[in-house]
């Protein structure tokens, strides 16, 4: 097998991998949203429908509590009326004429069953009226008429249960609630069909299969197209002409890091300026919504507790995502300089956990501006702020989470030939050597080396238990070369 063949295949195999991986994944998290949108829409809309169902039977017995509680009417003469002997069957009556009358639809109406299952009143079915239904069941076997008395006699409640829709005359799927009229021995109900609800989260659910469907179609083409493309390139290519070094490695490495940094500014600034912005929009939705709920007249306890624990739950994310902005790209990096982020870095370590933590400063050290006066000291380049900070972070993140030290020093010194930054603790120390040669440690150290390398600085480490330094130098000479031709190749 050629060395062409060899690439050619070490660029297809793992990207067609990559692929047959992604569209897996995209498959099984489209299918779980999908799912968990699934239920999400039918638990809010069956709880939109509870309540909906609870105040249309309250209207109900609002409309008929005159006739049911003679005491509420207001007119003495009337009470009179309404209290003579044979009127209780009066009211009854006229309260079945009442309920008779109102609807909501043509499929919503009023239904009313002595607790003997004995129909009383029933719109849609007159021939119903009168007939005992106690033992009525439905085509799965349940006993539709004695769950709904079981309900009513349970203080009132919702029962889902098949029924015959008017507008269809087919038996349907039907929430129910009934409440009791104790003292006339009733009960009184209403429902909505739910055969709406399945059809409507049915098409729902084939449009997600269908966006599925469509999004695995999509990566399909991607990869044809993307190993046309490496096809393509591996014969145009002249791999025997390619020749590696080690300043090539050197280089790339310093444009990954580069292109990282660049990338981290990039996420700090969507973080900060999009996601920030819109979770304090949402969260101050929430908030006028929940104070609009604690105004009103009405109030539900629990919706305003789930919304209170929603706006404590958005207030911890618009927290971490300013912490996962910040520790991305601080802001202070560019806009005050080196020591200005340094010294905010160490204040919230040493807040963040009991390490007692100093920062000092020695020389000046302006951050990079527009205007500078001619007796101010030249700003530090853009690559040495980047290089030094990520240094003193991985140093004081090692502390914290390795060196179990009590406390901790960070020194920056600035003079017009270099820099030098400094951090020390009074941890357990570790081996030097050992962490340098054992390609599974020393990760940290090796990282802060390929920083400084292309800027011509150096990285000195000393431990011992009680007493460990990082040590980091910088010439400001060749840091302003090395920042230049990374602004020309970039331009």
């Amino acid at each position: 097998m050629t060395l062409k063949t060899r690439i050619f295949l070490l660029a297809v195999v793992p990207f067609l991998a990559a692929i047959a991986g992604i569209g897996i994944g995209v498959r099984q998290q489209a299918t779980a949203l999908a799912q968990t949108q699934h239920a999400t829409m039918q638990a809010a809309y069956l709880s939109s429908k509870e309540i909906e169902l609870r105040h249309y039977v309250e209207l109900a017995t609002s409309a008929i509590a005159p006739l049911y509680a003679p005491d509420s009417v207001p007119d003495s003469a009337a009470q009179a009326a309404l209290a003579t002997p044979g009127s209780d069957a009066a009211r009854q009556r006229a309260a079945l004429a009442v309920l008779q009358k109102m609807d909501f639809g043509p499929d919503g109406y009023f239904f009313v069953y002595d607790l003997h299952g004995r129909s009383l009143m029933h719109p849609r079915e007159p021939a119903l009226v009168g007939q005992d239904l106690w033992n009525l069941r439905d085509p799965q076997g349940s006993l539709t008429i004695q769950q709904l008395v079981a309900a009513a006699q349970h203080g009132g409640g919702y029962v889902r249960y098949m029924w015959h829709r008017p507008s269809t005359g087919k038996l349907a799927p039907k929430l129910g609630y009934v409440v009791p009229l104790p003292r006339w021995g009733w009960m009184i109900g209403t429902g909505i069909y739910l055969d709406d609800v399945d059809s409507t989260l049915a098409h729902i659910d084939e449009r997600a299969s269908a966006n599925i469907e469509r999004t695995l179609q999509w990566l399909g083409v991607i990869a044809l197209a993307g190993v046309g493309v490496i096809a393509l390139g591996a014969l145009v290519l002249n791999v025997s002409e390619y020749r590696s070094t080690d300043a090539k490695l050197k280089r790339l490495a310093q444009q990954v890091v580069e292109s990282q940094e660049q990338e981290r500014a990039r996420l700090s600034r969507e973080l900060h300026d999009g996601i920030s912005q819109m979770l304090v929009s949402a969260k101050l939705l929430l908030e006028s919504a929940l104070a609009r709920f604690e105004r009103g007249e009405t109030r539900v306890a629990a919706a305003e507790a789930s919304l209170a624990t929603g706006l404590t739950r958005l207030s911890d994310t618009l927290r971490e995502v300013r912490r996962i902005s910040h520790a991305l790209r601080p802001a202070m990096l560019d806009d005050l300089g080196l020591a200005a982020a340094l010294e905010q870095l160490t204040r919230e370590l040493a807040e963040e956990t009991e390490i007692e933590i100093g920062f000092t400063l020695s020389g000046d050290c302006p951050p990079r501006t527009r205007t500078r006066t001619p007796t101010s000291a030249a700003p530090l380049p853009d690559a040495v702020n980047t290089v030094l900070f990520r240094i003193a972070q991985e140093a004081l993140t090692n502390i914290v989470k390795h060196a179990q030290a009590r406390r901790a020093a960070l020194t920056l010194a600035v003079t017009p030939q270099a820099v030098s930054l400094s951090i020390a603790d009074n941890g357990r120390g570790f081996d030097v050597a050992h962490a340098l040669a054992d390609p599974r440690a020393g990760m940290g150290l090796r990282n802060m080396r390929e920083r400084l390398e292309p800027l011509g600085g150096t990285l000195t480490v000393s431990s011992k238990p009680g007493h460990t330094v990082v040590s980091a130098w910088v010439p400001i000479h060749a840091a302003h070369v090395a920042d230049t031709t990374n602004e020309v190749r970039h331009t």
